[in-house]
């Protein structure tokens, strides 16, 4: 009898042993399933590359400064709070039309506390902002070429290309001037905007 319960012991045992392994399998290649992303697809970023890409984007401020009531550093992400707007453009030196997506200038001036509207009279007629990339290569508008009061210039701060984040030669951000004939004032990489009050 004493035989016969060890046996049965033994054999529970065994049994209760099978089924722990049996669930450990189970739950490793449901994790192992989970962590293997389906075929044509690229795996899903490490949380190191996570960091690093949040870090880039944070590194890429654009600086508004000179004479304006309220210097500004704006992430990629401030931007995105900001009104939008989406132009379609022919780039001349690809020969193809663009799909860029970002915020007004204008937009980014008026809370910088630049004069706009009625305001831009007088002296602030003799303002002028300059764009300049992370290259050195600068730009120069007139304040009024800029104001919507005075011509729809519809310069564009854009940071999407055709629906993507701008690619590194030319992003994250990208000065856009719709109406030129030629793109001399697209700024790439552009790092700063400075508002110059001209003295007299």
């Amino acid at each position: 009898m004493t035989a016969l319960r060890a046996s049965a012991q033994v054999a529970r045992n065994r049994v209760s042993i099978l089924l722990v392994w049996a669930v450990l399998c189970f739950g490793c290649s449901r994790i192992s399933a989970q962590a293997t992303p389906p075929v044509g697809q690229p795996p899903p970023p490490s949380a190191a590359q996570s960091v690093a890409t949040d870090a880039k984007l944070d590194a890429a401020r654009l600086i508004v400064g000179g004479d304006v009531a309220k210097p500004l550093s704006l992430s990629l992400q401030d931007l995105s709070g900001y009104p939008r707007k989406i132009l379609k453009v022919m780039n001349e030196h690809e020969g193809k039309e663009e799909t860029y997506q970002g915020v007004p200038l204008a937009e980014i001036l008026k809370r910088a506390g630049v004069p706009q509207g009625s305001d831009l009279r007088g002296a602030a007629l003799a303002m002028y902002v300059r764009a300049q990339g992370a290259d050195g290569y600068s730009v120069v508008f007139s304040l009024a070429e800029l104001d919507s009061g005075v011509q729809d210039s519809e310069v564009l701060v854009a940071d999407t290309l055709n629906g993507e984040p701008i690619p590194d030669k030319l992003g994250p951000l990208r000065l856009v001037v719709p109406h030129e004939k030629r793109p001399a004032r697209w700024v790439r990489m552009l790092r700063s905007i400075t508002v110059v009050k001209v003295s007299h």
